[in-house]
């Protein structure tokens, strides 16, 4: 009869045992993305990305499952600080992923700083998102970088020697991109002959363009979101407007071409990245993966760096051994040379050192023309 019951013990033991390794509680990972509103179209790329590295990097670490959990913040600031209150409070999230815009990552980000919960913006290049935060990072370059970049490529390779620039006052992106642009254009001998502004959700742009068109610029520079640019672009070309126009990341997005038609056919702008600038055996993965599962659809930044942010969350949980936020805050600061699908990354004071793309629209589509390496 005791061999019978220590037999019994024995097997609710292994039996209770093997319950908790498959009950194991989940480690959750909040994404704060926009699903709606002006900017939709980041928050849907950021939300592919994050499913399809999920399917090619098993989502399990230290033993337990990784659970993703997606409040949209409707492309709005206070939905996107509330969306983060949500996720650290009820969600109990480890790490956050997003917003994809600055002015949302700087409301925030405090947020996240005041909790000590860590978030990673996958392309808020604004650098004051991450300036004297402990907790605020990016999986990208910054907008004084970005914008450097376009200045140096407009007046040595492009040869202007003049520039007009028309950004959103609405947007402390595409304000900061402006001026950061006419600093280093100025810097370097030329000159800005026009400065207007227009805002988020305009339609018409024919008093700017106007405006543009009498200062004559070599170069026109456009730091603005992808439906403004769309529709600047097609007002230029009815204007008569035919200069080169450089813009920044914040088109890289399908809706351009879908807007703007031919209208956008030979705009450049400094991007995150391409596929033909290098890749990591993840990132070759990653592509042949995505244009299997989007048949048709080209693959795009946005997706790409929210993959690299959970890759480097992922990583940072496994180093620092815990889900504590602090403990795995301090890893992700610790983050060096990690292979992600955009290439190698390091984390410094919150913000990645990575590489810039040029690219050209042509046939409605992005082809690749050079990488400027920081």
């Amino acid at each position: 009869m005791r061999r019978v019951i220590l037999s019994c013990v024995l097997v609710v033991a292994l039996l209770s045992l093997g319950a908790v390794a498959y009950s194991a509680e989940p480690i959750k990972i909040g994404f704060d993305l926009a699903m709606t509103g002006g900017v939709a179209a980041y928050g849907q790329m950021a939300w592919e990305g994050a499913n399809l590295i999920k399917e090619l990097v098993k989502p399990e670490v230290l033993g337990r499952p990784v659970e993703f959990v997606l409040v949209d913040n409707k492309s709005d600031k206070v939905e996107a600080a509330n969306a983060a209150s949500r996720l650290i409070e009820k969600e109990e999230a480890v790490a956050i992923i997003g917003p994809m815009i600055s002015g949302s990552m700087l409301a925030t980000g405090e947020i996240c700083e005041k909790r000590q919960v860590p978030i990673i913006g996958p392309t808020t290049t604004n650098p004051l998102t991450t300036l004297g935060r402990k907790y605020v990072f990016r999986a990208c370059y910054t907008d004084p970088f970005q914008a450097a970049i376009a200045a140096k490529f407009a007046y040595e390779e492009l040869g202007a020697r003049t520039a007009a620039i028309l950004s959103d006052i609405s947007q402390d992106y595409c304000v900061a991109l402006g001026g950061f642009f006419q600093g280093s254009f100025e810097k370097l001998g030329g000159k800005v002959v026009s400065l207007t502004f227009c805002k988020l959700g305009d339609q018409d742009f024919s008093a700017q363009l106007t405006t543009i068109k009498k200062a004559n610029p070599d170069i026109i520079y456009l730091p603005n979101y992808y439906n403004e640019v769309a529709l600047t672009m097609r007002q230029m070309r009815d204007l008569g407007l035919k200069q080169p126009v450089l813009s920044a990341d914040g088109i890289d997005v399908p809706e351009l071409f879908t807007v703007g038609g031919s209208a956008v056919e030979g705009i450049m702008h400094t991007a995150f990245w391409h596929e033909k600038a290098g890749m990591t055996d993840i990132g070759k993965k990653y592509i042949a993966a995505y244009k299997q599962k989007y048949a048709g659809k080209e693959v795009n930044s946005f997706g790409a760096l929210t993959a690299d942010c959970y890759l480097i969350i992922l990583d940072a949980i496994k180093r620092a051994g815990s889900t504590d936020p602090k403990k795995v805050r301090d890893a992700i600061e610790a983050t060096k040379n990690l292979p992600v699908v955009t290439g190698p990354v390091t984390i410094e004071n919150g913000d990645a050192i990575k590489p810039v793309v040029i690219r050209q629209a042509k046939g409605g589509k992005w082809e690749f023309k050079a990488i400027i390496n920081p």
